[in-house]
């Protein structure tokens, strides 16, 4: 739980730091800008971006009765976040597993992944994809005709 939190709060505090600076040093236009942009990095970079996880044995359960894929990632990921971006309100849809919460997760995408935890992995009808593209992913969660 505390590790995801770790890069944000260290992007909250060099930002402050920065912005404490900048403000001794008379400049407290760009000490609200630099904070600015740290506090946007940080709260992207937080689990609150991202639905809430579940653990993987309970996204397992719901995919095979929903039929939604899964989504294996991990806070701090450039690549789990383009992912959560471009997919926008369809996100919700997915059952997300965050890999640091859950010691079986990160096993599943090691046992995917040849022993790496590349996130994201997303696993449809069982069978993992990694890193696969935004669009086609969105395609999974629509009906077959």
């Amino acid at each position: 739980m505390m590790r995801a939190w770790i890069l944000p709060v260290l992007l909250a505090l060099c930002g402050s730091t920065v912005a404490a600076r900048l403000i001794s040093a008379g400049n407290a236009g760009a000490a609200t800008a630099v904070l600015l942009v740290f506090l946007v990095l940080a709260s992207m970079n937080s689990p609150l971006v991202f639905p809430r996880s579940i653990s993987a044995r309970e996204a397992q359960r719901r995919s095979a009765v929903d039929g939604r894929p899964v989504v294996y990632w991990r806070p701090g990921c450039t690549y789990c976040m383009r992912l959560r971006i471009r997919l926008g309100r369809s996100a919700r849809r997915l059952h997300w597993v965050d890999i640091w919460r859950d010691p079986a997760a990160a096993a599943a995408v090691r046992a995917a992944n040849d022993g790496n935890e590349t996130v994201p992995t997303v696993v449809v009808a069982g069978r993992p994809h990694t890193n696969p593209d935004p669009e086609w992913v969105r395609q999974q969660l629509s009906p077959s005709p």
